[in-house]
């Protein structure tokens, strides 16, 4: 069944279309640096310029910074199609997100508008996202099970509270699923990414790729574990195991091949 909004959106979102890629571009903001999870392959040193990972950007920026820099990418290249906010935190947990998408949709309302979130608080925050042009949605969804869930994240933190263990696992997945469906629901395009850690949720990423497309998301991206924070002492799956992983998952949902692990300051292609 045909999807025009899902086609409009791929044709020209780099991370939704590896065919998008070769010709356009996206520019990150890094305007969010907290966040309301502790995942346990996370480290919160983000101010780095020689790291190529989520989660790092050389500095912040205020959401009037965010819009001169926006000015002067989209001038200096003209291939960029996609503003997102992917960190370095949470976007969602920042107030200084909204702000931010709402200034660059007024300036630049032909731009895809784009947000990178764990989800836990997408359900609430979708009407003003819409508001303010965000038109794809990427989750991160490392598990659905509150037993495998527990074992990636040291605590989820909700409305004054903090949650641990299955207690949080099952909090989060409850909220990304709610999230997803809701997204697609308002015409939005869902990707997941899913970080693959060896031993922990590997044979578990079936499952996740299963819940995921059931609740509306268009594709998934498997991330390899990058070994810090309290999985430091793991080894990265090698890529033959990644992709073996992707194209067993393929028949279930699309998969993402082209994924570049971007920092949360990253601008211009993919390549």
């Amino acid at each position: 069944m045909r999807d025009p909004a899902c086609e409009e959106i791929t044709r020209e979102h780099p991370c939704y279309s590896k065919a998008a890629a070769r010709w356009f571009g996206r520019v990150h903001l890094p305007v969010a640096p907290d966040c309301n999870i502790k995942c346990r392959y996370c480290t919160r040193l983000y101010d780095c310029a020689n790291e190529n990972r989520p989660g790092v950007t050389s500095r912040l920026m205020t959401p009037g910074e965010a819009l001169q820099y926006v000015k002067r990418v989209v001038e200096r290249d003209g291939r960029i199609r996609v503003v997102g906010v992917a960190g370095p935190g949470e976007p969602l947990a920042n107030k200084a997100t909204m702000h931010t998408l709402q200034l660059v949709h007024h300036r630049f309302p032909e731009l895809i508008k784009c947000i990178s979130t764990n989800g836990l608080l997408l359900t609430g925050s979708l009407p003003a996202l819409r508001e303010a042009g965000v038109r794809a949605v990427t989750v991160t969804v490392n598990a659905v099970s509150p037993a495998v869930g527990s074992r990636i994240y040291d605590y989820v933190s909700y409305r004054g509270q903090v949650y641990k263990g299955t207690a949080g696992a099952e909090l989060l997945w409850r909220a990304q699923h709610a999230g997803i469906r809701l997204a697609r629901e308002l015409g939005m395009v869902v990707k997941v990414n899913s970080v693959l850690i060896p031993g922990v949720n590997d044979v578990h990423l079936e499952e996740v790729a299963r819940a995921v497309k059931a609740a509306g998301a268009h594709v998934m991206n498997i991330i390899p574990l990058i070994p810090q924070g309290k999985f430091a002492g793991l080894l990265p799956p090698p890529p033959e195991r990644v992709n073996l992983l992707r194209q067993k998952l393929s028949p279930i949902i699309e998969q993402m091949t082209h994924c570049r692990r971007c920092r949360a300051d990253a601008a211009g292609l993919l390549t």
